[in-house]
């Protein structure tokens, strides 16, 4: 390459996160990543608009040449004898609805008419996104007649996903994608208990209407706060929540399979439960947002990681070793096996460190041998 006048620019869609150890650039637009020394980092971030030939002055010219191989190669920078074309991206969240996901674990003993009552109060908060989770086969007649409920009616939930056991119902794939079909609204079938893990991919155009088959089991809402690289989302709006929210409680309501709300299904604290408290009413108690502003940079370990803003958080598991000013637990996820300090993964279960919170949460049947 010739380091000349010419000036070299970070594309905007392009985001260099740090962590202790390594970086990475989140391409906010192609929904991806890729891994750079912090070296590289500290140039992108310190000298971004300078002059090539300025860069001389600080690095080695062969080291340059690599990293600059490396990211015209990755189409991660444009470089030209003129200032930059491209506008700042607002890294700024918001979400007009007062609730935009909700999570609900179905009762034992399902009332028909429960999801139906969940959903008027659901609309009244304009929430968009529900998942309906069944910890045993899918009860097909119900969902059905309740997604057809919400199709007649107009309703804005628009995104539907359904989590629930492979026992011998809807296991043909075929099936599936007809469900799929019937019933736009759907955005996904997670399907556990499945003979193999695999992945089918959407249906429709917009990326929704896929099908994920877990061979393992989903027993409770304490199989939850699973943190791994397969859950990582790369985009603008996950990337912009994770700055400003917590990329898991932001936003969110849940009703356990007891009925209890709470933020999250697998959270301690309940706020009433949907038998004789509304939605609302629970969600206008004093401490139901308490960790809405939790963001990864405030959390133990978690704001050394390079991962901290494609990655989800969760506070209803966690290493149980910090507690912040504001009494709120700011202690690692327990399901995490990542060590920003060494780029090393780890099974999770098996960590020594970790074995105390396991017994608090009476989670020894999920530790790996």
């Amino acid at each position: 390459m010739t380091f000349d006048n010419n000036r070299f620019f970070l594309f905007e869609n392009c985001k260099p996160v740090r962590g202790v150890s390594n970086s990475i650039i989140c391409d906010l637009q192609r929904k991806d990543f890729c891994y750079i020394p912090n070296e590289l980092y500290d140039l992108l971030i310190e000298h971004n608009g300078k002059k090539t030939k300025e860069l001389l002055n600080y690095y080695d010219k062969d080291l340059l040449n690599e990293y600059f191989d490396f990211l015209n190669d990755g189409e991660y920078i444009h470089v030209g004898n003129y200032k930059n074309l491209f506008s700042k991206i607002d890294l700024s969240f918001y979400e007009p609805s007062e609730v935009n996901n909700c999570i609900v674990d179905l009762l034992e003993n399902l009332d028909p008419n429960y999801l139906y009552e969940v959903a008027y109060q659901l609309e009244e908060l304009r929430c968009k996104n529900l998942e309906i989770r069944c910890y045993n086969s899918l009860p097909v007649e119900t969902i059905c007649n309740f997604l057809s409920f919400l199709e007649e009616n107009g309703f804005f939930l628009i995104n539907i996903g359904l989590v629930f056991s492979d026992e011998n119902i809807l296991n043909e794939i075929e099936e599936l994608k007809e469900l799929l079909i019937k019933f736009p609204r759907i955005t996904y079938l997670l399907v556990f208990n499945s003979k193999k893990n695999e992945f089918i991919p959407p249906i429709r155009n917009n990326g929704t209407g896929y099908i994920v088959l877990l061979n393992t089991n989903i027993s409770s809402s304490k199989s939850c706060g699973n943190i791994c690289q397969e859950y990582f989302v790369c985009n603008i709006e996950a990337f912009t929540e994770s700055l400003n929210y917590n990329s898991c409680l932001n936003k969110k309501i849940s009703i356990d399979a007891k009925g209890n709300i709470k933020n999250c299904p697998s959270m301690a604290q309940s706020f009433g439960n949907i038998k004789n408290t509304t939605l609302e009413n629970a969600l206008n108690h004093p401490e139901f947002k308490k960790y809405w502003g939790l963001t990864k940079d405030s959390i133990e370990v978690c704001r050394d990681c390079e991962f901290r803003y494609i990655c989800t958080d969760c506070r209803a598991y966690t290493e149980q070793t910090n507690i912040n000013n504001e009494d709120l637990d700011i202690s690692k996820p327990l399901k995490c096996g990542y060590n920003p300090y060494t780029g090393d993964w780890e099974e999770w279960s098996t960590i020594l460190l970790k074995q105390k919170a396991i017994k608090y949460y009476g989670m020894q049947d999920l530790v790996k041998r």
